[in-house]
Order: structure tokens, then C-alpha cells, then sequence
């Protein structure tokens, strides 16, 4: 890819080749994001000021082939941006690292069909904003289990799903859903299938509101759509799920909840300063816990870098993405990151003390905690723990470092 995508606040790791400068586009769109974070956070209203910006800078295609209007980016370049949105705007930067593993998906597997790659020219050339509908029901979490199946007859297809959770589904152009393959089909026989936004309606059940996160707008819908068969992607979704949607998403989101971190250090750094040059030189009482943070900031930031690094050496092969350890550490990235973007805020919220509890005030935590904590969450880390404890029981610890 031509374009290196290091922006003001920085690199998640050190670039491997020289830096280049910054990129503008990602800067206006950042800029835009700071501006409305508030205003997203307190009406609980999607973050439409900074997507529109990320529209214009066409930057929600950039995992997109160029031949599709996109940039052929890596998943490393998605993450800085993941990071730079993370520190100004918790829901812009969740929304747009959500679009983009589902991007990943239907890139990295999609028909080499001409319908097919007209659909994938269609979202390049629009930016189209991509949504996901993969829990359902009683299901809860479950992503790899279906109730609703993929119908067909001569006119095409259709699809009738209740979907717990569909974050910004009213503000998307299209949304990939998981069904099983037919009805006759077990829940697991999955398929992933993609509709826009003429295709589909939208009824809402559960609303959206949240301690944080609250401009993700991730609120249940009842989905009733209808398509060409082309539509359904022809790989099974077990495997789109452990080679794309799994993978992709557990980085972007660890590179959010980077962000996040940072921008609470950053707060807290600023109040120790200015109590620093007030008391003409002292060093506040909270001073150690900044310092703390930026230690915790700085683990995180290597943790994802390191997962970033292993993704794409595996991704060049044909079978890395497989290995039982490479999933394995994939869901503990999202349990230790997770934990530990909660850890780092908290000490940059117990440096600021009560500037940093305070909401009126320029060295507030406030919103970044709640959004931080949804880390957790989202794909309860106790689930994940109990799911991978046989395989991390057989992988054993690591040889060397």
C-alpha cells in the first residue's frame, strides 16, 4: 500500500520503514470526531458529523481493492486509525472498527463473480457505512449458532431475523447477517449474506441505553430482508468467522480501547503539568499514578502491536490462521486488553482525582471510563475465559522470548 497512515497521535508501534507524514484525512476526520464526542455521548446519538467527514475523506473503503475504489489497506492501517478515533471519540472509533471487520469479511471472501464484485464496486464508490446482525435472538453471544435460515425461490432470497443487538443499524447502507445456509440446515451450518439498505427493514425492539459507548446506538431490531442468491457468500461462515470476522475484530477493538487509554493518560498527564507549573515545579500527589498509567498505556500499546505483527505474518500463509494458538491468543487479546485498557484509566483517573471525576471539567475521565468498561462486555470476558480454557491448558507457555 502507498499510503502510511501515521497521524498526530501517533503510531501504535513504530513504524517498521522510515515515517512519512502525516495523513491529512485522517487528522480532519479525527478533528471532526473531538469536536462532537460530547454532544454524541450525552443525546446517545450516532456520531453522523464524523462519519460524514470519514465519507468525504473516503476512508471507510480503505480495505477495499483499489479496482473496488478502495485503498487495498492493511488491518495494521485500519487499527491506527481505530486508535486516533479512540482517543477523541469512543463510539466513532467502535463503529468504525466494527465497519471495517466487516469489510474484511466480505473482501477476504468474497465470489470472484462479476455480480459479486459489482456489489463490492457499489460500496467503495458510495463509502457505503456497513452494520453486522450476528447475535440473535436467545443466542445471546453466540455468534456461531443461527435460528433464522436463508429462504429461496425463483425471485431470490429473503431472510427474517431477530437481531439482539445491531449497533448503528439505522445510520448503516448495508448490513452482513449470519444465517444457517437453509431450512433444513443445522444452527451451525452458517452462512454470511450481504443486503442493502433497499433490501431490508428495519422494525426496533430493544432500545440502546448504556452506561457508555452510548453513540454505537446498539439498540435490537427485528430484520426482514430480500436479495439475489448472489448475495450469500459461498464460504461457510466458520470459516469466515476464524479467518476474518473473529481475527479482525478482536485487534480493531483492542486498538480502540488503546485509544481510549490514551486519551484518559493524556488528560491526566495535562492536569499533573498544570498542577506542576501552579505549584511552580511540585509534583501533585497523583503524579505517581500518572506514571503508572503510562506504564500500563505503554504494555497495552505493545500488546496490540504484537497481535497486529503475528496476524499478518500469519495471514501470508495458508494454514496459520487455523492454528488452535493462534485463536486462542486472539481471545485472550480481547480479555487482556480489555482488562488492562480498564486498568490504565482508572490510574489516569486517580491521578487527575476529583478533576478527573468531575464531568465539567477540561481534565475529565468521566465518559472515557464508561466507554472503557463496555471492554469487557461486549463478548463477556468470563465467556471467553471459560471457552478457551481446555485449548489454553493444551498450548502450554512459550519456549523463548
Amino acid at each position: 500500500m502507498a499510503v502510511s497512515f501515521v497521524t498526530k497521535a501517533g503510531p501504535i508501534v513504530e513504524a517498521q520503514a522510515p515515517s512519512r507524514d502525516m495523513d491529512p484525512r485522517i487528522d480532519a476526520a479525527v478533528a471532526v470526531a473531538r469536536r462532537h464526542a460530547d454532544a454524541v455521548d450525552v443525546e446517545a446519538r450516532f456520531p453522523r458529523e464524523a462519519f460524514e467527514e470519514l465519507r468525504a475523506q473516503k476512508l471507510l473503503g480503505l480495505l477495499l481493492p483499489v479496482e473496488a475504489g478502495g485503498e487495498a489497506a492493511r488491518v495494521s492501517d485500519v487499527a491506527q486509525i481505530c486508535y486516533a478515533l479512540g482517543r477523541v471519540c469512543s463510539s466513532t472509533a467502535m463503529i468504525y472498527a466494527m465497519h471495517q471487520a466487516n469489510i474484511a469479511c466480505i473482501v477476504q471472501h468474497a465470489d470472484a463473480t462479476p455480480k459479486f464484485s459489482s456489489y463490492l464496486r457499489r460500496i467503495g464508490q458510495e463509502q457505503m457505512l456497513v452494520a453486522s446482525s450476528t447475535t440473535e435472538g436467545n443466542n445471546g453471544a453466540n455468534v456461531r449458532m443461527s435460528e433464522s435460515a436463508i429462504q429461496s425461490n425463483a425471485k431470490g432470497i429473503s431472510l427474517s431475523r431477530d437481531s439482539s443487538v445491531l449497533s448503528y443499524g439505522a445510520d448503516a447502507d448495508a448490513i452482513v447477517s449470519t444465517a444457517r445456509r437453509a431450512p433444513e440446515s443445522i444452527g451451525t451450518d452458517q452462512v454470511l449474506v450481504l443486503f442493502f439498505r433497499e433490501q431490508y427493514n428495519l422494525t426496533e425492539g430493544a432500545s440502546w441505553d448504556a452506561l457508555g459507548m452510548r453513540g454505537t446506538c446498539s439498540a435490537g431490531f427485528r430484520l426482514e430482508a430480500r436479495g439475489e442468491a448472489e448475495q450469500v457468500l459461498t464460504t461457510p461462515y466458520e470459516r469466515i468467522h476464524r479467518h476474518a470476522m473473529m481475527p479482525v475484530t478482536h485487534l480493531l477493538w483492542a486498538a480502540c480501547w488503546a485509544g481510549i487509554a490514551a486519551g484518559a493518560v493524556e488528560r491526566a498527564q495535562g492536569f499533573v503539568r498544570k498542577i506542576s507549573r501552579l505549584a511552580k515545579g511540585a509534583l501533585p500527589p497523583g503524579a505517581p499514578l500518572a506514571t503508572q498509567a503510562s506504564l500500563s498505556l505503554m504494555t497495552l500499546v505493545n500488546m496490540v502491536g504484537a497481535a497486529l505483527a503475528d496476524y499478518k505474518r500469519r495471514a501470508a500463509s495458508k494454514s496459520g490462521l487455523d492454528e488452535i494458538a493462534f485463536q486462542t491468543s486472539l481471545n485472550l487479546l480481547k480479555v487482556g486488553a480489555s482488562e488492562l485498557a480498564i486498568e490504565t484509566v482508572m490510574r489516569a483517573l486517580g491521578a487527575a482525582g476529583i478533576s478527573g471525576y468531575r464531568n465539567d471539567s477540561e481534565f475529565s475521565i468521566g465518559r472515557l471510563l464508561r466507554d472503557v468498561l463496555s471492554s469487557s462486555v461486549m463478548i463477556n470476558n468470563n465467556r471467553i475465559l471459560a471457552n478457551t480454557a481446555a485449548a489454553s491448558l493444551l498450548g502450554g507457555v512459550p519456549e523463548q522470548i
